[in-house]
């Protein structure tokens, strides 16, 4: 009984930090987002030296450094290759 109602807490609790996990701009279908290759490219044109590069919820996310060397884990949007989110 006691995990029953602990579990029934802790799905609430745990669904905000699950979103923040997925980051989401735009609902377009993958069919409308720009190719990863072409996504690189744009990345490395802006000075980027990416690491890792991935798709994370509705975005395209990259670790490394950026054209200042700062370390960089940054979102961008996979329809227009902007940036939307700048990490540290």
């Amino acid at each position: 009984m006691k995990l029953k109602l602990i579990a029934a807490l802790a799905i609430p609790v745990a669904t905000p930090a699950l979103a923040l996990v997925s980051p989401s701009y735009t609902k377009k279908s993958k069919s409308k987002w720009m190719p990863e290759n072409t996504m690189k490219v744009k990345i490395d044109t802006m000075g980027y030296k990416v690491k890792t590069f991935e798709i994370t919820g509705s975005c395209y996310e990259i670790y490394g450094k950026d054209k200042d060397g700062n370390r960089a884990e940054d979102y961008f949007n996979p329809v227009s290759g902007e940036i939307v989110q700048k990490g540290e």
